[in-house]
């Protein structure tokens, strides 16, 4: 079943004057509930353009966004609750913690939803479970935490809320391999545990590569394909047209496939090679 379904959506900043801009230009598609979205472009393809519309930050130009089957915006003056449902973590939501304690930071929307009591501590703490943060941290202030940690109270602000859709654009930008790591895979733990349909926006290959079901490609404002990893990167000259590449690791096996090796064609992750570089040693006997 459709969670999210858009129809010939377009959005144009500075319609009407000489600054005019198309952003995002007829783009249709539907997405499953329960999938993991990424969603990769070049700059200025219009990637935060269109999540923003998704949970009603920006109304469409024209066209739709249904939520379950119904307009978001059929009925304006309920847009904020559009966005309880469809919850969106900005690049850089760090820089967006605003309360004297980091506890206080991610029950803001919670209370605002109409959590309170037991309840709304219960959901705090959970939400901070899923992110990493440990229950020692939630009297701090949050302008004392680390780069990660703040990062993560931003990101258990919003899971807080307990939308059905998240939208995390650019998640893990400006964290170091350990630390982006670990926020992706606490981001698969709470997906795995809620079920809930995830958008990843990001420039990097790899990380879409690892954990989309399928990935939006957005080209000038177009959508130019929305299919499963490994069909969107199986054709490289076909990805570099739209200012992007395939991730690393799918460039170093493939050469070594041209040097002879007998690897599987379309590997995207660094496990999958490991395990192809296993299985090689093993048939050869050097393992």
């Amino acid at each position: 079943m459709s969670i999210i379904e858009v129809r010939n959506l377009c959005f144009t900043y500075g319609s009407g004057t000489p600054f005019e801009k198309k952003a995002v230009e007829d783009v249709s598609l539907s997405v499953e509930k329960g999938e993991v979205i990424g969603l990769i472009g070049h700059t200025g393809c219009g990637k935060s353009t269109f999540v923003q519309m998704l949970n009603g930050l920006l109304r469409p130009t024209s066209g739709q966004v249904l939520l379950d089957g119904k307009d978001i915006w059929e009925k304006p003056k309920e847009i904020r609750k559009v966005r309880f449902r469809v919850g969106m973590v900005f690049q850089y939501p760090e820089y967006q913690l605003f309360d004297e304690t980091v506890y206080k930071d991610i029950s803001y929307g919670a209370v605002n939803k109409g959590l309170s009591g037991s309840e709304l501590d219960e959901t705090v703490r959970r939400a901070a479970r899923f992110t990493g943060l440990p229950d020692r941290l939630l009297d701090q202030s949050p302008f004392d935490l680390s780069g990660g940690e703040k990062r993560r109270a931003a990101i258990a602000g919003i899971i807080a809320m307990d939308p059905d859709v998240l939208i995390l654009d650019e998640p893990t930008a400006g964290l170091d391999p350990l630390g982006k790591d670990l926020l992706l895979s606490q981001m698969m733990q709470y997906h795995k545990e809620r079920g809930n349909t995830i958008f990843v926006v990001s420039h990097t290959m790899e990380d879409i590569a690892r954990i989309a079901d399928r990935i939006i490609v957005l080209n000038k404002g177009r959508l130019e394909l929305f299919d499963t990893p490994r069909e969107v990167f199986s054709d490289p000259d076909r990805i570099a047209e739209y200012g992007l590449r395939v991730p690393q690791i799918t460039r170093i096996m493939q050469s070594l496939r041209d040097k002879g090796y007998n690897f599987s064609e379309g590997i995207l992750t660094v496990e999958q090679a490991f395990c192809e570089i296993v299985d090689l040693l093993k048939r050869e006997g050097k393992l």
